[in-house]
């Protein structure tokens, strides 16, 4: 299905969701719903170390909670957000307070829905998603499948709740570890793209604030013609590659490098580690 660009105010007013864990990429989602419209008392994070609950509770105003069975008991969808070798220590103590009525929705790379439907040892709702953390500025990029019992209304909530900090992709869940090849690691990617082009400006006499702002907007101006559909980045790239031109050098240089070819096995590396990770 086509990407699901924004949920509706009056969607994201209406979101209640916990969350077990509260490390960097469930900050980027609570950050990204509550500047979406999200009522902050709506949100609630099970985080063990005190001094992330203390920040989240005094940067967001959501309600935290040492225990994850507090966030089970209270909501009904439920994100899981640990990192993937603690998913049996996150989910196994609170497997008995999951009911028909919960469904969880994990964004924990490589771990797949039987695993986490075997851990809770019933039939639980479970959506797969994998979001990334450009959703702290509401220009995530995310993935979501449904597991055996998720029901339409699981991925339509599952919809609304990335569609409020980004895009969401419908997905198998096969193609979901290539997802986290994708998008999961891609601002990496982008990040050392950017670095790499404000050091070449650098190197050329720019100062480093002015290298850093045009290359920064440059791949952001770059991403937003793409994304708009106007037009494949291949032929994109065939519009600013004058003849004997600057660009079409600088294209024959990347090539020399392999750089697509880099980048490719890049994303095929991210996405191994994840089939690793489950």
């Amino acid at each position: 299905m086509p990407a699901q660009m924004h949920t509706t105010h009056e969607e994201v007013q209406n979101i209640r969701t916990g969350f077990i864990g509260g490390g960097n990429m469930a900050e980027a989602i609570i950050r990204g719903l509550i500047a979406s419209g999200a009522a902050p008392q709506n949100i609630m994070v099970a985080e063990v170390a005190e001094a992330r609950r203390d920040f989240l509770q005094r940067e967001y105003g959501v309600e935290v909670s040492e225990k994850a069975a507090s966030v089970v008991e209270k909501h009904t969808q439920v994100v899981l957000a640990v990192k993937p070798q603690g998913v049996d220590s996150a989910l196994r103590p609170v497997a008995e307070c999951f009911s028909a009525e919960h469904c969880l929705i994990s964004i924990l790379a490589g771990v797949s829905t039987a695993r986490l439907e075997a851990l809770i040892d019933g039939q639980v709702r479970v959506i797969r998603a994998m979001p990334n953390t450009p959703a702290l500025i509401g220009a995530g990029a995310a993935g979501i499948c449904r597991g055996r019992y998720a029901t339409t209304v699981d991925e339509a909530f599952a919809l609304q709740l990335f569609g409020a900090v980004g895009c969401v992709e419908v997905v198998s869940e096969a193609m979901l570890d290539a997802v986290t090849g994708v998008s999961g690691s891609g601002p990496a990617y982008v990040y050392m793209l950017i670095e790499a082009m404000a050091d070449g400006g650098v190197l050329e006499g720019l100062t480093r604030d002015t290298a850093l702002s045009l290359a920064a907007h440059t791949v952001a101006g770059a991403a937003q013609m793409v994304a708009q559909g106007q037009g494949h980045p291949a032929l994109l790239r065939e519009k600013v590659c004058s003849p004997a031109g600057t660009t079409v050098a600088a294209v024959h240089t990347l090539e020399q490098g392999n750089f697509r070819a880099t980048v490719m096995d890049a994303v095929g590396a991210a996405t191994k580690r994840a089939r690793e990770l489950g």
